[in-house]
């Protein structure tokens, strides 16, 4: 069984590196987003299990729109990234509907497949 999920970032860049790293660790991608509104509309439309999702968007910021996203009938794991280390305790994070947090320059090393398999 895959495990689906939808890449959230304001940077293409990151989106196709992450698209990469995520099939290298046998997760599909079945979307990608640059915004809040479009990762909302992507969760809605795909009803994936994961969604890898940037601290910093074009509209929004990724608390605001994982809180949206965990309110869903049926939520994905969210993994939040960012550049910056998260300065928010783990209780702030699972309130916004946050499993986890893992800065981009760990991404490469990070238990991907491990995280997101959980939901599956």
């Amino acid at each position: 069984m895959s495990v689906n999920i939808v890449v959230v970032d304001d940077d293409p860049g990151f989106r196709r590196m992450a698209r990469t790293l995520l099939a290298a660790r046998g997760l599909r991608v079945v979307a990608e987003s640059e915004s809040g509104a479009a990762a909302l509309a992507a969760v809605r439309e795909h009803r994936p299990d994961g969604l890898l999702l940037d601290l910093h968007l074009l509209d929004d910021d990724g608390m605001t729109v994982a809180h949206m996203i965990s309110q869903e009938a049926r939520p994905p794991l969210i993994v939040l990234t960012s550049t910056e280390q998260t300065y928010w305790s783990q209780e702030e994070l699972e309130q916004a509907g946050i499993e986890s947090f893992i800065a981009k320059d760990r991404l490469f090393d990070a238990d991907l497949k491990g995280i997101f398999s959980t939901t599956a």
